[in-house]
Parts: C-alpha cells; sequence; structure tokens
C-alpha cells in the first residue's frame, strides 16, 4: 500500500511538519492519480508545472517560521474562483480563455498559506445547478457508482476528495 492512500489532510501536514514526507513526493503522488482518473472529468485545468514548482518553495521554507498553515498541501479549487494568470471559465463556453489578472480572496487566503494549486474543478456552469450535468466541459462523472450524479454545482470538488485525488478542494454553496 502507498504512504500517502487515504492520507487526510491533517495527516498530511502533520508527515509534512515532521519531515518524514516531502511537498514534492506528495504533489508528484497526487498529479499522478489526476493522470489516471481522466475519464471521471473531474479536472477541467491541470496546473502540473506550477504545482511542482510551488512544492520545492514549500519543501525549502518547511522548517521556516513564515511556511504558512498549509505549506506543501496539494488541493484543487472550484473553477468558479478566478486565479491569476490561470484559466478561468466557471465552467461556461462564454468565459472561454479567460485568464484573470487578479487572485480571488479565497485562493489569495490559500497561496498565502503556501497551499498548492494542482488544477480547477469543473462543475455546474456558473455554480447554477444540482448535478455537475450543465458544464461547458462536459459531466462531472461519480467515482463511486458509475450512471450516478456526484451532485452540484461543487460536484468536481466533492469528486476530487472522494476519489483520492487531492487531500482538499474548494466548492461554493450557491
Amino acid at each position: 500500500m502507498n504512504e500517502f492512500e487515504n492520507l487526510t489532510l491533517s495527516k498530511a501536514l502533520n508527515l509534512l511538519n515532521k519531515g518524514e514526507i516531502t511537498a514534492v513526493n506528495l504533489t508528484e503522488y497526487y498529479l499522478n492519480k489526476i493522470q489516471k482518473s481522466e475519464k471521471l472529468n473531474i479536472f477541467c485545468l491541470k496546473t502540473s508545472d506550477l504545482a511542482i514548482s510551488k512544492a520545492k518553495c514549500c519543501d525549502k521554507i518547511m522548517k521556516s517560521d513564515k511556511k504558512g498553515k498549509l505549506c506543501g498541501i496539494p488541493i484543487a479549487v472550484k473553477d468558479i474562483f478566478c486565479t491569476k494568470n490561470q484559466r478561468t471559465q466557471a465552467a461556461s463556453k462564454i468565459l472561454q480563455g479567460f485568464v484573470p489578472e487578479y487572485e480571488s480572496t479565497v485562493t489569495a487566503k490559500l497561496w498565502n498559506e503556501n497551499a498548492i494549486m494542482l488544477g480547477k474543478l469543473n462543475m455546474d456552469e456558473f455554480a447554477m445547478g444540482s448535478s455537475n450535468e450543465t458544464s461547458f466541459f462536459g459531466n462531472v462523472h461519480n467515482p463511486w457508482k458509475k450512471g450516478f450524479v456526484p451532485g452540484g454545482s461543487s460536484g468536481g470538488a466533492a469528486c476530487s476528495v472522494a476519489a483520492g485525488l487531492v487531500p482538499a478542494a474548494t466548492g461554493t454553496d450557491t
């Protein structure tokens, strides 16, 4: 069994803080799982290079007093949250190719604590739905039961955690 299998956010933080695992190893583990789970259509944007770069920085500052509360923790971000210089489309064709020049408050707070973004999550278009079947990117598929919807509008977030592709993800309640 892999040492990262069924790892909770708090256990990951504990292992990172003790130096028993590295942010790079943890990030690579989740990126590999995401790659193998593409058929679930959970991610609408993967930020692998950015994630590895940030993980390397986290490993360098891990023993620092300024490391941040989430230092080294890989997360996924619902596509409704603007992420500076990263495509943000709210799962809508209308926003196709939109790359904000600013950061949402939610993600800014995560990055200030040195969380690592693995990518953006599929969702119901503009977060208006309850089944995750209205996305420009196509349906998110339930990782536990084929043919069942994952719920929405944060179905990508729910499925990313349920499938063990991330220890944490952002979601919303419309």
